[in-house]
């Protein structure tokens, strides 16, 4: 009998140690998957980037209207868009935004350039949603000329430059 409640006294001292073995095991594999996760955005972001370079479209001067021609462009941003839905899907990842942001240059009044950024961003995200990227997935934001691409943007080509939008994703 003493032995039997040896081996049970023993049984409860094991179940601590037990859970607490699997406690670290459990931070190791949640740090792997952050890991994980971590090049996963990192690797859509660079991809994403690359094809908002490559697919930039003008607006008209001062205003958030879409210069005419940039059909295809939206189309394979959204494609790029709904491929990298697919590689987060995939890796598990449930919790994210593509956040859009719009871009000035240099020129006029800051807190104007900020809320015409915006309203370009929101045309950029309105385009790539009517085109299958979901709405709940993309936000737009406008920066203004807050992250010049070059400084300072002293001539035409300069200016041009800093116009733009970029696509990343946050997880």
């Amino acid at each position: 009998m003493k032995t039997k409640a040896l081996c049970i006294a023993l049984s409860l001292l094991a179940v601590p140690a037990v859970s607490f073995a699997q406690g670290p095991l459990e931070q190791l594999k949640k740090t792997a998957g952050d890991a994980g996760k971590g090049a996963l955005e990192k690797r859509i972001n660079t991809k994403l980037t690359d094809e908002a370079r490559k697919n930039q479209c003008s607006f008209k001067s001062g205003t958030d209207t879409l210069e005419p021609g940039c059909d295809k462009k939206l189309k394979n941003l959204a494609k790029a868009l709904i491929e990298a839905k697919k590689q987060l899907d995939a890796g598990g990842v449930k919790s994210y935004k593509f956040e859009v942001s719009g871009h000035t240059d240099s020129s006029g009044d800051a807190a104007k350039n900020k809320a015409l950024s915006a309203k370009r961003a929101e045309v950029i995200v309105k385009e790539l949603v009517s085109r299958g990227v979901p709405r709940g997935e993309i936000i737009a934001v406008g920066r203004g000329s807050e992250q010049m691409l070059v400084k300072p943007d002293d001539t035409a080509a300069k200016k041009a430059k800093n116009r733009r939008y970029e696509i990343q994703v946050r997880l």
